[in-house]
């Protein structure tokens, strides 16, 4: 797919990174999944990421992804517009669940650079081209080197966006100054680029540079703040967002009150415990093998909702 400038530009604003709600017994939990979807339409979001990093996408089937995607779909009900991960090894693969994910219904896709593989920046480059071409919906790029092993250069996705090959960049990379980069070379070139932060502890500060959105992984938690956040950003209200931000990154806290634990329980697992307790789903499962959060680190979540507000003190 080649876009043209009047091609939609779909996604700023707040797009959370939905979380997959599991049972007890490791199963998806579409009921759960459905309810909370809409809980965050309703909130007022102004997107939809399924099946990313926050969604545990590694750990499922194609058939599994094409399935939370349907519910997610489902539960949005043309509310919101929805973009899917299809997170695979090489581009031919990627394509493939790409093709099935825009078949379901997704209004774009985005990926990673390639996996396993150790490519150049020209081949890194081609792995997108090759994608864009199979796909009849709009491809993003997914800087995520945590998972990758390799940072998307500014040039590269400056050149892809001009190319018309991508239409927008979610940064997860955690690099600041990167990102700032980013964003000035995608206003020098004409702003051929969506592009959302990953960082939800900065949002502010990003949307002052000039960032198009966030995709916070905290908004499974406390969506209506980011929603406040970015409107607060919108009107340029710097010390409503400022206030705010502080505000959620002390509800951030959930994610330090574990120890032990492998990157993903301690992340999306502290989102997880937290959703549970404010009976946002049903179960804090988490994908296997990653361990779900026990014990008296669940406790400590609890007092982190309770002290930021999100949870009634007598519940705790």
């Amino acid at each position: 797919m080649t876009l043209t400038a009047s091609a939609p530009r779909l996604f700023s604003g707040v797009v959370p990174p939905v979380v997959t709600p599991l049972a007890k017994n490791g199963e998806i939990d579409h009921a759960s999944l459905e309810r909370f979807v809409d809980s965050l339409v309703s909130a007022g979001v102004d997107g939809l990421f399924a099946l990313g990093s926050t969604g545990e996408t590694a750990y499922f089937t194609d058939d599994d992804r094409v399935a939370i995607l349907r519910t997610i779909l489902s539960a949005a009900d043309g509310r919101v517009p929805i973009i899917a991960g299809a997170i695979e090894l090489t581009a031919s693969r990627i394509a493939q669940t790409a093709g099935r994910l825009a078949r379901a219904g997704a209004d774009a896709v985005v990926t990673t650079a390639p996996l396993y593989a150790l490519n150049s920046p020209a081949e890194t480059a081609d792995h997108f081209r090759r994608i864009a071409s199979a796909i009849d919906v709009p491809l993003w790029a997914y800087d995520v080197p945590v998972r990758v092993h390799s940072k998307l250069s500014t040039d590269l996705l400056v050149g892809l966006g001009s190319e018309g090959v991508i239409a927008g960049v979610k940064d997860s990379s955690g690099d600041d100054v990167g990102f700032r980069r980013l964003i000035a070379a995608n206003d020098a070139a004409g702003h051929p680029l969506q592009v959302l932060t990953g960082h939800e502890v900065v949002v502010d500060a990003m949307g002052l540079a000039g960032a198009d959105g966030v995709v916070p992984g905290l908004a499974n938690v406390d969506a209506a703040g980011y929603v406040r956040l970015w409107a607060a950003v919108r009107s340029s209200d710097w010390a409503t967002a400022r206030a705010e931000q502080e505000r959620l990154n002390r509800v951030f806290e959930i994610v330090f009150q574990t120890s032990g634990l492998s990157p993903d329980a301690a992340g999306v697992g502290a989102f997880k415990a937290a959703m549970a307790a404010l009976g946002l789903i049903d179960s804090a499962t988490m994908a296997f093998p990653v361990a779900a959060i026990e014990g008296e680190a669940i406790e400590r979540i609890r007092a982190v909702l309770a002290s930021t507000g999100l949870l009634a003190v007598t519940a705790v």
